[in-house]
């Protein structure tokens, strides 16, 4: 009896393979990888030994025989903590690469792209009309859905755009089956409150029994991560471990420790850990692109007629239209921050607790319950811990 073929992938901007190790969870095998950050490249060449590696996607002069082609194209230039230069960015251009390569007749299947939903309102849509026309005059039928990585049962909110594309085949058929109801958690009972320390004047990203989205943090490689408010006793505020923002992203610990390896700095693992796409997604879109099935629900449907984008959507013979989904296509058992959370937390370090407190009490913003006596407490608590460090380094001198 004949082995059954599997699917063939080319993963562009790979990253540190969050989409790759997916598709391989589902029998969709990657045969050329691309990416150019070294760190990143150490990651891949470790994780996915065997796969060859192209370094820089401008010098890519053409795309193996394959049945689908995935681009987590660079956001820094789409997202709303970026500097939002657009899709014509110095960045987020490089997505013009990914269509030079596919303007050649012999393509793939299916084309991926994914990004950060912000792209979807910026400039008035700007950049998804760029990205879908374009894929029109290249002769592709499209459709795109955000989706939820905490619809996974990760405990990070996480949302990305998925936009997928093919000359041949309808991807309504792959994105749009499946819309649970998100999990509700009551602020009351949660028992911890993840929040990104960085902010706090004119908006707080923040969660329920999760963290927000991971971020890269900076270019030069120092570590952004959210803290955690423990509420339990008198509360405790802290950083997570890199080993769990890799569980948060879907990876086992330590994924990506090769990187630290090569480049001799941590900061760099929590950048390129930010960057990545959440593997839950990624084998769910591998699970339905091997299972499609007809969409026809056009209750659901309705006419896309300009400005900030909807979540979800396709396009048909020139014409755009709305889809009224979620962004949980699936709803798996969710498992609470306090009880993902493996390694050890280190509390947030003084300077870090006064910025915010001061940031958050000149702001106008409303935050939990007992929230801002927490943060006092911990900041109290850091001063003394300093204090007495500085103490005991004075009676060893």
């Amino acid at each position: 009896m004949a082995k059954e073929k599997t699917l063939a992938a080319v993963g562009l901007f790979a990253g540190i393979g969050g989409i790759e190790l997916g598709l391989k969870a589902s029998g969709i095998e990657t045969e050329l990888l691309c990416e150019i950050e070294p760190g990143a490249c150490a990651v891949l060449e470790k994780r996915f030994g065997g796969v060859a590696i192209h370094r820089d996607i401008r010098t890519l002069r053409s795309l193996p025989r394959v049945d689908l082609v995935t681009a987590g194209f660079p956001c820094q230039d789409l997202s709303q903590a970026g500097k939002t230069a657009g899709i014509k960015g110095r960045n987020s251009g490089l997505v013009g690469e990914v269509f030079r390569l596919l303007s050649r007749k012999d393509c793939p299947r299916w084309i991926l792209l994914e990004n950060v939903p912000f792209m979807l309102r910026l400039g008035g849509g700007h950049a998804m009309r760029f990205l879908t026309d374009t894929l029109e005059d290249l002769g592709f039928r499209w459709a795109y859905r955000t989706v939820d990585a905490m619809a996974f049962g990760l405990p990070q909110r996480r949302q990305r755009v998925l936009l997928l594309a093919s000359r041949t085949e309808d991807p309504t058929e792959v994105l749009f089956h499946g819309d649970a109801s998100p999990v509700l958690v009551d602020a009351n009972r949660a028992k911890t409150f993840g929040f990104y320390w960085t902010e706090g004047i004119r908006g707080l990203g923040s969660a329920q029994d999760a963290v927000p989205t991971l971020k890269g943090g900076s270019t030069i490689g120092i570590a952004s991560p959210p803290a955690i408010w423990f509420r339990r006793g008198k509360g405790f505020i802290g950083l997570p471990d890199i080993r769990d923002a890799e569980r948060l992203q879907g990876f086992p610990a330590d994924w990506t420790l090769p990187a630290e390896n090569a480049l001799g700095r941590k900061g760099f693992r929590w950048k390129m850990v930010g960057n990545a796409v959440s593997v839950p997604v990624a084998k769910w879109f591998a699970s339905r692109l091997l299972n499609p099935q007809a969409f026809k629900t056009s209750e659901l449907v309705h006419p896309y007629d300009g400005g900030a984008w909807p979540s979800a959507g396709y396009g048909l013979n020139g014409k755009s239209f709305a889809v009224n989904v979620g962004t949980w296509p699936q709803r798996k058992p969710f498992m609470p921050l306090d009880e993902f959370l493996q390694y050890p937390v280190a509390p947030l370090s003084l300077r870090a607790i006064q910025g915010f407190r001061k940031r958050a009490e000149a702001s106008s913003l409303r935050f939990p319950d007992g929230f801002l006596e927490a943060v006092k407490v911990h900041e109290e608590r850091m001063r003394k811990a300093e204090a007495g460090e500085r103490k005991a380094v004075g009676c060893r001198s």
